[in-house]
């Protein structure tokens, strides 16, 4: 069945209630045979317009300098599966238009012969910005290396360069799996020196590793790690920054202070989904504990419910923000991807903060989306009952930014929270659900991706329960019902 309307979403949602209350183990999968095909066509069919995405191909570390946005991410020129990546580099003034210049750093010396992963950006005094790397040498030892741009006086920094005879700046030393240290964070100033965070696992034991510098050269591990959780596996792309305990305000990376929590999020190689715990970095000991409400691992936080991975944020000094930006992996076949000619977007950028309750982040996307937004389509006052369809019409693009609002004017038929569910996972309690299953009130939401008769949607709705002391409301999705011929 074909699609009558397509719709790809863009959703922010409220609704009011009337209530008070020694060989790389990297697990990239490999395909050498598809590795090199090149894109002969690319179709447009469900690229989007919104998320930022290469022309073709298979697709880091986002920084702010000079009044330029800089984002650095893995990228295979050569064809639409992972492999042969380099650093590709798009820069842009409104995170919203962005201008593809030439690769920052691709594979040349020994020591990032074999691959140039994942990494960070930190802007050094002097107004300097430094990029550091992990790189696979002939041996097939992750070690950390350093980039640097060759003319600070070229606005967009198109040409970077590694200095000579400094790299690697970080080898992985004895008792350190060689094979899984990589992605380090960006650094942050403290008594005189510079830390950083590479990712690892030690067995089955995920592991921070905490590294200190006084010139940004030389770095020597502590003899602890920031921070370490048993049963996780690796940690890939670990990011640790700080938090306003209230507002949306903002901090850089070296802010800390009374009125300061810390989030460490890493990726999971298990899972391949974020997940993170907001905490306490205590400076004199150089640790990283997280609070008694933040659990590590897969039963804890996650920024994204969806297919979100190998996240990073930065702080945004002109606008005094922290923006979180994703990648979306693909759940597309690896031949699929090869015959569309792409794989792989990047996520909506986010702005995030300290929920008022301090146990969790808050998210909103960026205002400057807003300038995508074209015609202004209506509808006010809609009735809805058990069962009801709405379509919303004068909507003619394929792709839409919505905006709805739900009131409720009383919560006393809300169904009760079975106390044999776990909210640990709430993606696997939407899955229960589903968005057929009547509740006391709801399921409610939008359909998207819906054919003419509804034979195929994706729908994008809400749960509500009411537990012993308070109501749970669970935002889902459901793509079962989405096929696309």
């Amino acid at each position: 069945m074909a699609v009558s309307k397509l719709l790809s979403l863009t959703l922010f949602i409220t609704f009011l209630c009337a209530v008070n209350n020694g060989r790389v183990e990297a697990t990239h999968e490999i395909y050498p045979q598809f590795q090199s095909l090149s894109a002969v066509s690319v179709h447009q069919l469900h690229r989007t317009a919104f998320h930022f995405q290469p022309p073709k191909n298979w697709i880091n570390a986002p920084m702010y300098y000079n009044g330029i946005y800089h984002f650095f991410y893995q990228y295979n020129p050569k064809g639409a599966v992972w492999g042969n990546i380099v650093w590709a580099h798009s820069v842009s003034k409104d995170m919203i238009n962005w201008k593809a210049l030439e690769p920052a750093i691709y594979p040349s010396h020994r020591f990032d012969r074999k691959g140039a992963w994942s990494g960070s950006a930190t802007i050094l005094p002097g107004n300097k910005p430094v990029i550091l790397y992990t790189g696979v040498d002939p041996n097939d030892r992750q070690v950390q290396n350093s980039a640097v741009p060759a003319n600070l006086s070229d606005p967009y920094l198109r040409k970077w360069i590694k200095p000579a005879g400094l790299n690697p700046v970080v080898d992985p030393e004895a008792g350190v799996n060689a094979s899984a240290f990589r992605d380090p964070t960006t650094a942050w100033w403290l008594s005189g020196h510079w830390r950083m965070v590479v990712g690892s696992k030690r067995n089955h034991r995920g592991m921070a590793y905490l590294y200190r510098s006084r010139d940004f050269i030389h770095w020597i591990k502590a003899k602890h790690p920031l921070h370490s959780a048993p049963r996780t596996g690796m940690w890939e792309c670990p990011d640790f920054y700080p938090v306003l305990l209230s507002g949306k305000q903002g901090l850089d990376t070296s802010v800390l202070g009374k009125q300061v929590k810390h989030i460490l999020k890493v990726s999971l190689d298990v899972t391949r989904y974020d997940y993170y715990t907001v905490g306490t970095y205590l400076t004199d000991e150089d640790r990283y504990v997280p609070d008694n409400t933040s659990i590590d691992g897969w039963a804890g936080l996650r920024y994204d419910y969806g297919n979100f991975y190998a996240s990073k944020t930065f702080f945004d000094p002109a606008k005094k923000r922290r923006i979180l930006w994703g990648w979306v992996n693909e759940s597309d076949t690896t031949s699929d991807d090869v015959r569309k000619g792409w794989a792989g977007i990047q996520a909506i950028p986010r702005i995030v903060w300290l929920d008022p309750n301090q146990r969790q982040l808050m998210q909103w996307p960026i205002q400057e989306l807003e300038t995508l937004r074209g015609t202004n389509v209506k509808m006010n006052h809609q009735m809805l009952k058990t069962g009801d369809h709405i379509e919303v019409k004068g909507i003619s693009a394929a792709q839409a930014d919505v905006d709805a609002t739900f009131y409720i004017p009383s919560l006393d038929k809300v169904e009760a929270f079975n106390l044999g569910w776990s909210l640990t996972d709430a993606q696997l309690l939407c899955g229960k659900k589903g968005s057929k299953v009547q509740g006391g009130i709801g399921p409610f939401g939008l359909l998207a991706l819906a054919s003419e008769n509804l034979e195929e949607y994706t729908p994008v709705f809400f749960r509500i329960f009411k537990s012993s002391q308070k109501h749970i409301v669970l935002l889902c999705s459901d793509a079962r019902r989405l096929i696309i011929l």
